[in-house]
């Protein structure tokens, strides 16, 4: 007698590849209407700064996604600085079809279903006890980390970031919407490119450590560099695997924040190595535009935005150097102090590929002050930490001096470091004071 056994069915694993396209035939948008596809915030800060709007710009062509929807695609992003969409397929011999397309320059295979994703926390709120001890200082605990920028002398002149649009982009805030560090923050929005459906403030807990850098706002206890400025929170990081697909995210997140008039950008991201080795970035590719992210990072001035962003931490590992987009043009790449104010022997270091120094300043990045996952005050170690700290005394010196363009910003950071007359690759321009920034630039 045949037996015959019954198997579970296997799900189909999902796969996403980026597709390369050839030019924007067939968008939807006009360069002489910009105000279809960009704020007029956005508008403003490009005319303030005599900044064109150019096909860069211009959303990808409509007439090319409906094609791919069409042969079986899903979208998931798109990215009109680089002129990429990215699909989401079940069989991977369709994309043998799209390959073939006229509009195609290439594909790449950016991401591939992991075997299992980790629960989130559903009792999550349960852990916030927000307890904490008040202090004689109005910063807290934060006092270091913003008194050696000068950012203390710029919030008594009144320069606390308010009117300042900030995105920061990450891997998730978790807890943010319970701890009252962030109680008086003012929210413009969130958006997560990983998972449109997912609770934001469920995922990674590291974009809550680093927004409390910034707009941690609880005088004598915690307060951040930049509380009065109003923040957009991005997730683009999918901490559940490490793959090429994470940029694409981020230069989604990106446009977005473009796109809504957003000024400062901070983002403590950076990938140099995936879960697919053949992906990993080589000292070679640190040029500024290898990677997809550090390309998108060389155009965020371009478009009147200041990006600041973390160096890395592999300082003591094999790897050594800056992460991308750590590498990219007129960014703001933020080393970590140890609070002896010598480098940590984690902080990645420079130069690019192509020579530039990186990393551009330091700030404090070791036993950095931050708010834990239950809403107290706690430690962490990172560039991660650095880079928002310095981000919000970047958004405030802005304020103090509108009239400086995107670029300008990033030369004054550089000037005001400590070590601008001889810059290295471990320190770069060194310590930035933005208040004698401000002495020297303000009018």
């Amino acid at each position: 007698m045949l037996v015959l056994m019954e198997f579970p069915l296997q799900a189909q694993k999902t796969y996403k590849y980026r597709v390369i396209l050839t030019d924007k035939v067939g968008t939807e948008y006009f360069l002489d209407r910009p105000q279809d596809f960009l704020s007029r915030r956005a508008l403003e800060r490009r005319q303030r700064q005599q900044l064109p709007v150019d096909s860069t710009d211009l959303p990808v062509s409509h007439s090319y996604m409906e094609a791919l929807k069409e042969a079986g695609m899903n979208i998931v992003v798109t990215s009109k600085w680089n002129n990429t969409a990215v699909v989401e397929v079940t069989d991977t011999l369709l994309m043998n079809r799209v390959e073939d397309m006229p509009f195609v320059l290439g594909v790449k295979k950016v991401w591939t279903q992991p075997d299992s994703i980790p629960p989130r926390n559903a009792d999550r709120k349960k852990e916030v006890t927000n307890q904490v001890e008040k202090k004689m200082e109005y910063y807290g605990k934060g006092y270091q980390q913003i008194n050696i920028h000068g950012g203390d002398s710029l919030h008594h002149a009144g320069f606390d970031g308010k009117g300042m649009h900030v995105a920061v982009i990450d891997a998730g805030f978790y807890n943010v919407d319970y701890i009252k560090f962030f109680k008086k923050m003012d929210l413009l929005g969130t958006r997560d490119f990983v998972n449109p459906l997912s609770d934001i403030y469920a995922e990674n807990n590291h974009g809550m450590m680093v927004l409390s850098c910034m707009a941690a706002y609880m005088p004598n206890v915690f307060v951040g560099t930049a509380p009065k400025a109003s923040y957009w929170l991005l997730r683009s990081e999918d901490n559940d695997s490490e793959q090429p697909v994470e940029e694409d995210y981020w230069a989604a997140a990106v446009e977005f924040a473009d796109s809504v008039g957003v000024d400062v950008i901070n983002t403590s991201l950076g990938y140099y190595s995936f879960d697919d080795a053949v992906s990993n970035y080589r000292y070679r590719d640190l040029d500024g535009h290898r990677s997809l992210m550090s390309h998108t990072a060389s155009l965020i001035a371009e478009k009147g935005m200041v990006l600041v962003c973390s160096a890395g931490n592999s300082g003591r590992g094999t790897w050594k150097k800056i992460t991308p987009p750590a590498d990219a043009e007129h960014v703001v790449t933020v080393g970590a102090l140890t609070r002896e104010l010598v480098n940590t022997e984690f902080s990645s270091v420079g130069n690019t590929a192509d020579g530039r120094i990186k990393p551009d300043v330091m700030a404090i990045g070791y036993r950095s002050t931050v708010s834990g996952n239950d809403g107290t005050i706690s430690r962490a170690n990172g560039t991660s930490f650095a880079s928002p700290t310095l981000c919000g005394v970047v958004a405030c010196f802005w304020q103090a001096c509108p009239w400086l363009t995107a670029k300008e910003v990033v030369q004054a950071v550089q000037e005001a470091g400590d070590r601008a007359e001889y810059p290295d690759n471990v320190y770069g321009y060194g310590i930035p004071n933005l208040w004698k920034a401000y002495l020297k630039y303000k009018k």
